[in-house]
């Protein structure tokens, strides 16, 4: 997640979840006493718009089979015949969504210019902007490489079958060797694209197409039935009690068979036509080097921060942030005698006294500590919510095929339970970040994504196009609000004698800030790769901003928001403010667009306000 969390919003094939855990640990969080929270008005949903929303909602999702399949969105032969397909990677396909998307924008704005309840004009507003969105978007479509190392097929499609594939019963076996007779076909549909795009002048930077060649020359090196495509159908079938052992045999051999037929000759051709495009590239890294990059990097900023800032302005702010957080910093590290050098040296030197001894591997102990983490910060969560909940949230760490590239982040529960909601934790080692531990956990798990997200998926009376976020709010209202959770902690004192932990919050605070700076100085002035690295931002997350433009800059603009609408409804409503209350406002609607979510908290403000 991640960073962003992973279920990834139809119909981009983005990056889904990660493959064999190789480290795990439940934490099981505690449900609302009143269990899932109802919204008033809507229990019974059977006005005109309702069957049109719902209807709608499914026909975009039977466009996308893996995101089906992550939701169970459907019910018995349909949703097991989609669990049996992937979803193409074609023009017409992509002509399906535009066509879809207009002819719901086009219905949506005779709805919306009627007479709606408060809930479904929030739901049709939340459609209207996520198919907008989509549309405006397409014409940048190929401005994204397809092999991307955050997200490309190549990876992408692995994750998916190893994780989020269900593997519950025996049906389901049948349904993953269908499936992974696909794959092939579907890299290849990938590779057409990625050659279309290539013709056109859409092409990576150098050093992001080295990425993903090292990808998938790591995915073609061991043999077929050594492939974790193989592998995880082994390990994830062992313990399926009406799957025999002779079926399961059976089960491993055709899937050796298909990886070794199929599978790995398609990878073949997508090696090669990396290796062919390689000597095109160069090392430009921003949109901007790509023609009508400015346009796309526009729309990118609009869709992820849900604002209409320019680069130049939320350069601007981010610059402001920077000081601002590095100045509070400064204070912190000299009450810690850390005196000389820049905040980066003295952060990395305060970090050195944390990092553990090599030997033995601290890697247990810190997803440990992660676990001790979650839990503390369920206990300092009761008096902030009224909201939590029911699904649990597990530890585990990121496995192999990812970990060299990826970020922490979260996914989603699966809705029938059979999947808690997950943080996920690279550990590439052998440094280790250790004093931000506490406030990445906040973000992504607990009171971040994972209240967020779970939440939401168990709302009960919201539709569920809604609690299954088929149309959302984008990045900015997800990831500010787990931002804000971070400003939360230290807001309320959780920091309280731990300096060194203030100072990794503050630290990932300043992260997040120097992200916009960052963002719109790769992707509208000019910045080379080295000039974000200098600027204190890990090469493997320059190169995530690189292939993802705009999305860095939805942490810190949405959190900005959200405190600001806080301090609008603190303002508005004096001691009838309270902060529970505030965020039950938020986490009961689910995630909207950001203009939504300021409409629903003027509403809340105005009923409020009311006399009792």
């Amino acid at each position: 997640m991640p960073t962003p969390f992973r279920r990834a919003l139809a119909p981009r094939l983005t990056a889904a979840l990660v493959a064999l855990s190789l480290g795990a640990a439940a934490v099981p969080v505690l449900a609302a006493a009143t269990g899932a929270v109802a919204v008033a008005g809507v229990d019974q949903r059977d006005s005109a718009f309702d069957k049109w929303a719902d209807g709608f909602a499914a026909d975009w999702v039977r466009l996308s089979p893996q995101r089906a399949t992550g939701d169970q969105y459907f019910a018995g032969a349909e949703q097991q015949a989609l669990d049996r397909q992937l979803a193409p990677i074609t023009p017409a396909q992509r002509a399906k969504y535009a066509a879809l998307a207009k002819a719901g924008v086009a219905r949506l704005d005779r709805f919306l210019a009627g007479s709606l309840d408060a809930t479904d004009r929030v739901s049709a507003e939340t459609m209207r902007w996520s198919l907008l969105n989509h549309l405006a978007g397409a014409p940048f479509e190929d401005h994204a490489f397809v092999f991307s190392q955050f997200g490309g097929t190549h990876i992408a499609l692995v994750n998916f079958m190893t994780s989020t594939h269900p593997m519950r019963r025996a049906a389901d076996v049948d349904s993953y060797l269908a499936r992974l007779a696909q794959i092939g076909e579907r890299m290849d549909q990938a590779s057409a694209r990625a050659r279309a795009a290539a013709a056109r002048g859409m092409l990576p930077p150098r050093f992001i197409l080295e990425r993903a060649q090292g990808q998938v020359d790591a995915f073609l090196k061991p043999a077929a039935e050594k492939n974790v495509l193989v592998l995880s159908l082994a390990e994830r079938t062992a313990a399926l009690s009406d799957l025999t052992p002779a079926a399961r045999a059976a089960a491993i051999e055709k899937a050796t068979a298909i990886v070794g037929k199929t599978i790995l000759p398609a990878y073949a051709r997508t090696q090669a036509l990396l290796a062919g495009l390689h000597p095109k590239t160069g090392d430009e890294a921003g949109i901007a080097r790509l023609p009508d990059g400015a346009a796309a990097y526009s729309h990118a900023l609009a869709s992820y921060t849900g604002t209409s800032l320019t680069a130049a302005q939320i350069h601007a702010i981010g610059l402001r942030e920077v000081a601002r957080i590095e100045g509070e910093m400064d204070r912190h590290l000299r009450q810690l005698g850390f005196t000389e050098g820049s905040i980066d040296a003295r952060m990395k030197a305060l970090d050195k006294t944390f990092q553990p001894a090599a030997d033995p591997d601290p890697r247990a102990a810190i997803l440990a500590s992660y676990v001790a983490m979650v839990k503390d910060a369920e206990k300092r969560s009761a008096s902030l919510f009224n909201l939590m909940p029911r699904a649990p949230v597990e530890v585990r760490r990121e496995p192999p095929l990812t970990e060299g590239s990826a970020s922490a982040h979260y996914s989603l529960p699966a809705p029938d339970g059979s999947l808690p909601g997950i943080f996920w934790v690279p550990l590439r080692g052998p440094a280790f970040d250790m004093i931000r531990m506490r406030s990445l956990a906040y973000h992504e798990a607990v009171p971040g994504h994972h209240f967020q997200l779970a939440i939401q998926q168990e709302l009960a009376g919201l539709p569920k196009f809604r609690t299954q976020r088929i149309f959302g709010g984008g990045s900015a209202h997800s990831e500010g609000w787990a931002l804000y959770t971070e400003r939360l902690a230290v807001e309320k004192g959780w920091y309280e004698g731990d300096v060194p932990g203030l100072l990794g919050a503050l630290g990932s605070e300043l992260f997040r800030a120097r992200r916009l700076v960052v963002d719109t100085g790769l992707h509208s002035k000019g910045w080379t790769r080295q000039q974000a690295i200098d600027y204190g931002i890990g090469a493997a997350e320059v190169e995530r901003y690189v292939v993802w433009p705009g999305q860095a800059c939805a942490y810190m603009l949405g959190m900005l928001r959200i405190l600001e609408l806080r301090e609008k409804a603190r303002l508005a409503l004096g001691e009838r403010f309270t902060l529970p209350a505030f965020h039950d406002v938020i986490l009961k609607n689910g995630s909207v667009p950001m203009d939504v979510l300021a409409k629903i908290i003027d509403q809340w403000i105005a009923d409020q306000a009311k006399p009792a």
